[in-house]
């Protein structure tokens, strides 16, 4: 009898079998195993071949249905005689976020409700590398994430589309862009007129990355109503912050005190990612990096995750992971 790509749930635990004949499941597997490798690698689960069958468990019942979508998907482009590719296959892995709902966001104030109204971004923010798409499942199991990497690699891009999507699903009611602001030596002093103008500089690339997302109006309103909030850490001190998502940028350039400053802020229902470069550290020599710190001392911790990205995970002009390269290659030479 012929076998087909079909595929069974066991209730009683996380198991999901796929029936295929065996040279479809050697083809689903590729090339000494590397689509199998690449799933596993990106998903948390346990995958057997026994025969003529494909076994999925796992501790997680989302992660197990979506290694068998992708091993179906996989089996049924087998099935139909077309050609698997790397390419398929890291693109089936990539987690998304669909940013093209329209929401309402409720701000309240002395006197009303104010309704701030989202524009509706086409498309969807992807993964586009194995490093980038652990960083998001991180960033979406866990209450901190600490993300270290080059420049390039999407540290900061992919936490703000996060932290959008958990606005959009109203799992947040506010999100906090941070910033150390080095280059003005953290000791901005009495700020005349708006603070925002002031400290722009040292903020530009949140709201690049914000203005890549929604439009300039409909940023400007989550600004002016207190649902984007855009602040110099030196501006955290003395806070407690519920339901809101924290992103702290160029986190490489904290001292050990600012850091738990900063963490320490975390009230009941929030999430914040850290994200830096180790390599581009601005603090004076004999400063220890927070971010070097926090990543080291916290790790082990139930809820916290650490996750390193690196060259391969760079996806901003094909030269900028060379030139990374080259001067990581030069300084390890030294």
């Amino acid at each position: 009898m012929r076998k087909v790509c079909v595929a069974t749930i066991d209730t009683s635990e996380n198991l999901v079998t796929i029936t295929a004949s065996i040279e479809r499941i050697r083809q689903v597997f590729g090339p000494q195993d590397t689509h199998l490798r690449a799933l596993l690698k990106s998903i948390p689960v346990n995958v057997v071949s026994v025969e003529d069958q494909i076994r999925i468990t796992g501790e997680n019942a989302t992660d197990v249905s979506k290694a068998k979508d992708v091993l179906q998907t996989l089996c049924d482009k087998v099935k139909n005689r077309q050609e698997i590719t790397t390419k398929e296959v890291t693109r089936l892995l990539e987690p998304s976020i669909v940013l093209d709902e329209p929401v309402e966001i409720n701000s309240q104030d002395s006197k009303s409700e104010r309704l701030i109204p989202r524009k509706q971004v086409a498309g969807k923010i992807t993964a586009k590398t194995s490093g980038q798409a652990r960083y998001m499942h991180a960033i979406a199991e866990n209450d901190l994430v600490f993300c270290s990497g080059p420049a390039g690699s999407g540290k900061t891009y992919l936490a703000v589309a996060m932290a959008l999507e958990a606005l959009r699903s109203e799992r947040v009611r506010k999100i906090v862009l941070v910033r150390p602001a080095v280059e003005a030596g953290e000791r901005l002093g009495f700020l005349p007129g708006d603070m925002l103008a002031k400290v722009n500089p040292f903020l530009r690339p949140l709201l690049d990355a914000l203005r890549d997302m929604l439009d300039f109006d409909t940023v400007q309103k989550y600004i002016e109503h207190d649902v984007i909030e855009i602040v110099p850490l030196a501006f955290m001190r003395g806070r407690t912050l519920n339901d809101t998502f924290m992103i702290l940028d160029e986190a490489q350039n904290t001292t050990i005190t600012q850091m738990k400053m900063f963490l320490t802020r975390m009230g009941t229902e929030s999430k914040i990612v850290v994200t830096g470069d180790e390599t581009q550290n601005d603090l004076p020599a004999n400063v220890q990096s927070g971010l070097s710190d926090a990543m080291r001392r916290l790790g082990r911790i139930t809820g916290i995750s650490n996750v390193k990205l690196d060259g391969r995970d760079i996806v901003r002009h094909r030269l900028v992971r060379e030139i990374v390269d080259a001067y990581d290659s030069l300084t390890h030479n030294k």
